[in-house]
């Protein structure tokens, strides 16, 4: 209900449990990966940086892809991008699992893929409470986006009718009432829907507000469907009055029209027949047609917008953005929308360059500290930590050691830190301990690890007589309800083999011989039963030819689309242009959006 001041006038929704203070928290961003950066641009970085100018801020733009919690990606962005944002979309979840869950492919055949655990996490977070934790989790978001949003920046929200009139009054509250510009019927009349008992739902609505009610948005023409005959009148604004125009024999001179200012009613087909016949759908159920997003931001008067989307899901919003020609940044909670948008992307002929990014271990130093705080003993927090990711993998607790942190069934196990990857020096610390203990088997847990060691650190176990097994630790370990719902699941780092070959050109061929997802318990049956060959676990790789132990620059790429699902598992040849060595790094991303990498040096 509204809560109303002395005068009567409602001031805002209000509901159980209802908090107006926004945690705002300011964390740098990680990039993992650049794509589509041409070869001089990265040389000039380079040398930027051998400069001693690192300090220095570059003003070129890149578009971002950020994977994380809104909440938080949009609280870091605040510092950089407070006023600077001028048109955000959003097409936060329905009251629905099926957000999260879509349609996938391996190999050649297609698969329904669920909810993964942070999905899981994000739905609960969001409907959990039923209605009131869904309006919690907007009132934040709202809040944030708000303050990134520019003085002539406008926001559009999409939503049904569940939630969509309680959201409205929240809009009111956090962006004003006078703020309000429209709401938006999309209307989808060829959506099916039999033997309900009621009318069948064929719309959804978006609510537009402004930063300030002097905004004034584009509106957009569209085209009739059969052009229309009118009268060519002249408006006479002293006279006030229509003026028909006539032909030197009088007669009224009519104009033909084929296109007219669109109306706040947008008839966009979204039936399953109309999405695929589109070829844009990519098997997310709640994506949306490009030509939505079109209309959506070319509403803005302006070409030169920065374009945002924090529930981006399979990308439509920056690929619509990317076509138009205008920045944009997209986050999503979900690691395979990621993936998916990355590769939608890039099938953008001329598509700019752009990074993807985490908050990463900022993220993760900064739930340590707020899980695990004692100011009176500032080492309590890493025991703890380690206490608690110990507890989580069912295995008890060791003291005395270095090294080795506890123990489950008869395997040790190493605990990597929460800042850092594990190393090949850890590892190799770590074995050593196990061997002077007189064990034979030895985890090693880590959220990131050394790129490339997977092969060296098992020849080194082998020799020393311990069985080593690498397993990631879950990001969803951060979130208190995915662990009391016992969606914890630690995965172990997949196998990938690689040859690399260098032909009578001198130039280098890399070629995937073999991938292995060791935790083929884990993979759901239906999945298992349609894999037919190891590459049918592969959905995209992609190669940085000159690795520098930074960011991965993706120079070269082969993936799977919804219409093309063959895979090239030879890359094209590269020829280096400068004589020395070389380190290869190759990417390849699996089916469920994880990422493997595999590292080879070479001498030109």
């Amino acid at each position: 209900m509204a809560k109303e001041n002395n005068n009567s006038i409602p001031t805002g929704l209000y509901w159980q449990g209802k908090r107006t203070e926004v945690e705002r928290i300011s964390l740098p961003f990680q990039t993992i990966e650049t794509i589509n950066e041409s070869r001089a641009t990265r040389e000039k970085e380079k040398d930027t940086l051998l400069k001693g100018m690192q300090e220095k801020k570059d003003t070129s733009w890149y578009n971002r892809l950020i994977w994380g919690d809104n909440k938080y990606v949009m609280s870091s962005l605040i510092s950089d991008f407070a006023g600077k944002i001028d048109l955000i979309y959003i097409d936060p979840p329905f009251a629905t699992g099926a957000d999260f869950s879509m349609k996938a492919e391996v190999g050649d055949v297609e698969w329904l893929k669920e909810a993964s655990a942070i999905e899981e996490k994000a739905y609960r977070d969001t409907w959990g409470k039923g209605l009131d934790s869904y309006l919690q989790m907007i009132f934040e978001r709202f809040v944030l986006m708000n303050d990134l949003l520019s003085e002539d920046g406008l926001i559009w929200v999409h939503l049904d009718d569940y939630a969509g009139h309680y959201v409205k009054i929240i809009m009111d509250e956090i962006f004003g009432k006078a703020n309000f510009i429209n709401q938006i019927i999309w209307y989808y009349p060829d959506n099916f829907q039999g033997n309900v008992n009621r009318y069948a739902d064929n719309h959804n609505f978006i609510l537009v507000y402004g930063k300030t009610d002097k905004i004034k948005i584009n509106r957009v023409k569209i085209p009739l469907e059969k052009p229309v005959l009118r009268d060519k009148r002249i408006w006479d604004k002293e006279k006030q009055k229509i003026v028909a125009a006539r032909d030197k024999d009088g007669k009224i001179i009519y104009e033909e029209y084929t296109d007219k200012y669109a109306d706040n009613v947008w008839t966009i087909g979204q039936s399953a027949v109309s999405k695929e016949k589109s070829g844009e759908f990519l098997g997310y159920p709640t994506q949306k047609p490009e030509e939505l997003l079109r209309r959506v931001i070319l509403s803005h008067p302006r070409e030169d917008i920065l374009v945002a989307d924090f529930f981006c899901g399979s990308g439509t919003t920056g690929a619509v953005a990317e076509k138009l020609g205008r920045r944009w940044i997209m986050s999503d909670i979900g690691r395979f929308a990621i993936h998916v948008t990355r590769k939608r992307l890039l099938g953008i002929e001329g598509c700019k360059p752009f990074v993807v990014q985490n908050l990463g271990k900022y993220e993760r130093q900064y739930w340590q500290g707020v899980t695990f705080a004692n100011r009176k003993d500032e080492q309590k927090p890493i025991y703890e930590y380690i206490k608690f990711i110990l507890e989580l993998y069912h295995a008890e607790p060791l003291t005395g050691c270095l090294w080795i942190h506890g123990k489950m069934g008869k395997n040790l196990v190493h605990v990597g830190a929460v800042d850092a990857p594990v190393t090949l020096s850890d590892i190799e610390s770590a074995v050593d301990e196990c061997k002077k203990m007189k064990q034979t088997a030895l985890d090693i847990l880590g959220w990131e690890w050394e790129m490339g060691l997977h092969d060296v650190v098992q020849e080194i176990a082998k020799a020393k007589g311990v069985k080593l097994s690498l397993k990631y630790i879950p990001r969803e370990v951060m979130d208190a309800r995915a662990v009391a719902a016992g969606d914890i699941t630690f995965y172990e780092l997949a196998y990938l083999e690689v040859d690399v070959s260098q032909n009578k050109h001198g130039e280098f061929v890399v070629a995937l011989k073999d991938f292995v997802i060791p935790n083929h318990d884990l993979i759901p049956d239906e999945v298992r039963s349609k894999i037919k060959k190891w590459s049918d676990y592969i959905d995209y790789w992609s190669i940085d030819w000159d690795f520098n132990n930074d960011t991965f620059h993706n120079m070269w790429q082969s993936y799977r689309t919804r219409k093309d699902r063959t895979l090239d598992l030879k890359s094209d040849p590269h020829l280096y242009e400068k004589k020395g060595n070389h380190q290869i790094m190759i990417k390849v991303i699996d089916i469920f959006g994880n990422d493997t990498t595999r590292l080879v040096e070479v001498t030109s």
